[in-house]
């Protein structure tokens, strides 16, 4: 039965990592603007949050994350030169980034893990849900996975994490998700969760990807929630007790995605990415494809 849940206008964005993987380029840029062709990874995030409704942004970031801030103010001085050139394509992209959404910040200090950052945001959420979105997934925007998460919490309440189904030898890379069905044939009530479990022990081949639907009522959990896997605050630890406790918080459902997503947080991914994106472009794509055919005929 569908049920009224308030209306979702919030969603937080944790972007405090060190980018590691992505070192030496990360040394003195952060890893979120990092480009993805011709856009930082983030401002794709910050665009997908606000074209599910969601003009109401959140950063969790951390020292040297200043360029983010950057990234979304405006540039007058920049704007100012190509007003001069004539240049308004130019112009009209510049401006963009800082014209999507009202974007806040606040920093994470130490770096205790992904639930601590979403514990940061509880001052500014108070008691609505919320969305998580991790920089390091970008999905597709003609695979509409946010709005579809917003739509079951309005039907479910609760919580809602997306899950995508990956080869068994892949699931200790994610977090892993047991799990029931529902009458919504990409709906799954989740009955328990795992850290990056060994194979042998993961309870199904649905991973936890980088996109979460967020009852408020995970910050009390969150509170309480002793550092987990790597000595860190595991927000898939509080969504385990949520999920084995609905209590006032509601249950945990999942939205199983089986559409276009892009990983930028490994260095093979994310080259992929850049590809997939870049021969999908109108005004990149037919003359990359024709290149990239001919490359890969050479080096076959």
């Amino acid at each position: 039965m569908t049920q009224s849940h308030p209306r979702i206008s919030k969603a937080v964005i944790p972007a405090a990592g060190l980018g590691t993987r992505f070192l030496p380029a990360t040394k003195a840029t952060p890893k979120e603007m990092l480009p993805v062709v011709d856009k930082p990874a983030i401002q794709y995030v910050v665009e997908e949050a606000v074209s599910a409704g969601l003009d109401d942004v959140l950063m969790v970031t951390g020292r040297n994350k200043r360029p983010l801030e950057d990234h979304f103010d405006r540039n007058y001085e920049l704007e100012s030169a190509l007003e001069k050139k004539g240049d308004a394509e130019r112009l009209a992209k510049v401006r963009e980034s800082s014209d999507l959404a009202m974007i806040h910040y606040v920093r994470q200090g130490d770096p205790k893990g992904l639930g601590h950052a979403v514990l940061a945001a509880a001052p500014h959420v108070g008691d609505e849900p919320f969305a998580v979105l991790l920089g390091d997934d970008l999905i597709d925007p003609r695979d509409p996975l946010l709005q579809r998460m917003i739509e079951v919490q309005g039907q479910y309440g609760g919580s809602v994490i997306a899950l995508m189904e990956v080869e068994p030898e892949q699931i200790h890379l994610y977090g892993c998700a047991a799990v029931d069905t529902t009458e919504d044939g990409d709906v799954v009530k989740v009955s328990g969760l795992v850290e990056k479990p060994d194979p042998a022990d993961a309870p199904s081949n649905y991973a936890v990807i980088g996109r979460y639907v967020l009852d408020p009522g995970v910050f009390g959990v969150l509170r309480r929630t002793a550092p987990g896997r790597g000595g860190e605050i595991q927000l898939t630890d509080a969504l385990q007790e949520l999920a084995q406790d609905e209590g006032a918080a509601g249950p945990v459902h999942g939205v199983v995605f089986k559409g276009r997503r892009y990983d930028t947080g490994d260095r093979g991914d994310y080259l992929r990415a850049i590809v997939r994106l870049a021969c999908e472009r109108e005004d990149l794509g037919p003359d990359f494809r024709t290149w990239l055919r001919s490359y890969v005929a050479e080096e076959m």
